[in-house]
């Protein structure tokens, strides 16, 4: 019974960890919807190269780093070894993380499209999950530090984030909006009347949203990381706080397909890190205010703050991913219909670790790779485009001269 028990839990974890790496498909399309036709071809490479770069560098440092196993044993230690579990089981939890630390990289992808460098993404991207991504990591969940302690101590009740709202997606977020600072905008983004680029294709876009929201499921439901610890109330927890995000911004949007996509989005952000304790009515009313913070937060980043955040990362990943870990230590009471075993000021403060530590380290990473190698490409080579520019080749060769 007990090696049907871990085999269970193993494919369980493994369908998670297939769920979340599909995901990474969504950012790839979201992304190729939203940016200029010239630009779609190097959206594609950016998640796919950054992933592999993230795979790499969380299993030589970052899982390491996070949680104190390595991977350099024998691949019978590594099966049956006491630190790894029997059947390999830690093995393929390390995959499902590797999912959810790639997609930092894919979060601020977004953010800096169009006039990135690649080379320079790339190694941020190493840097970044190696090191910056599992040290905080390693505090929310790993742990280290004692951190969870003093909070558990100070407050009543570590900080919860089930599913990474903070974790992962302030994370990337917030260092997106350092990188995004750093980068400063488009050429020609705020000499237009404030009105933007539009997006090249509103069904790959919305392609990229449908892929997100249905990987998502396994993002949440699958951070239990064992079978018996499934849970239903995380899976509709999901489901209602995706319907709330979409119906505020359907409303507060005008209907624009942009926000709607994008407002699933949102909803579902906000919900990971208390979907497991909060009510559905709780979850929903969560994921609707998510979808207002998203489009109130896009819009007031584009217009009023000039800051040229292509795809919203920061409003949808950082202020969402911020609201999400705070609505924890407020729908996650027992008060408001959750389950307890939470404590606002526990989420505040683990909450705003977690920005600072990422908007700051965000700043230094892409600092320092600025004044080494440079971020940007030449005006020219933005003007072109970053297909051509760097890849030689756009998103419909036999329509294009590939100079």
């Amino acid at each position: 019974m007990e090696d049907q028990s871990v085999g269970g839990d193993l494919f369980f974890i493994l369908m998670g960890a297939i769920l979340v790496f599909a995901m990474h498909g969504g950012f790839a399309f979201l992304e190729v919807g939203t940016v200029r036709h010239k630009n779609q071809v190097n959206a594609l490479v950016k998640i796919l190269v950054d992933f592999a770069i993230s795979t790499t560098a969380y299993f030589l440092i970052g899982y390491t780093l996070a949680y104190g196993v390595g991977f350099f044993q024998s691949a019978e230690t590594l099966v049956n070894g006491a630190d790894y579990g029997p059947q390999g089981l830690l093995l393929v939890k390390f995959f499902f993380l590797a999912t959810f630390a790639a997609a930092v990289p894919a979060i601020i992808s977004g953010g800096i499209a169009e006039r990135m460098k690649f080379l320079p993404q790339c190694l941020a991207t190493a840097l970044l999950v190696a090191f910056l991504y599992p040290l905080f990591e390693a505090f929310a969940w790993g742990g280290a530090y004692g951190g969870q302690d003093w909070l558990t101590g100070t407050f009543g009740a570590p900080f919860h984030d089930f599913a990474g709202s903070i974790v992962v997606h302030a994370v990337g977020g917030w260092v997106a909006l350092a990188a995004v600072l750093r980068l400063g905008p488009r050429l020609g983004r705020f000499e237009r009347g404030g009105t933007g680029f539009p997006p090249s294709s509103i069904p790959w876009l919305a392609l990229g949203s449908w892929l997100l929201c249905v990987g998502w499921f396994g993002f949440n439901v699958m951070s239990a990381q064992a079978l018996d610890g499934a849970s239903g109330l995380v899976a509709v927890n999901s489901l209602m706080a995706m319907v709330g995000g979409i119906l505020a911004a359907v409303v507060i949007g005008r209907a624009d397909p942009g926000y709607v996509h994008n407002g699933a989005l949102a909803g579902l952000v906000a919900v990971c890190a208390g979907s497991d304790i909060m009510h559905p009515a709780g979850s929903f009313v969560v994921g609707a205010i998510a979808g207002l913070v998203f489009v109130k937060g896009f819009e007031i980043c584009q217009t009023r703050l000039k800051i040229d955040d292509v795809l919203g990362v920061w409003p949808l990943h950082g202020l969402c991913g911020l609201w999400g870990g705070l609505a924890a230590g407020i729908f996650g009471l027992e008060a408001l219909g959750g389950l307890g075993g939470v404590s606002f000021l526990s989420q505040l403060a683990g909450s705003a670790v977690g920005i600072a530590w990422a908007f700051a380290g965000g700043l230094v990473v892409y600092s320092v790779i600025g004044a080494v190698i440079g971020l940007r490409l030449t005006p020219d080579e933005e003007r072109r485009g970053a297909d051509l520019s760097i890849h030689k080749i756009g998103a419909n060769p036999e329509a294009e001269i590939i100079g």
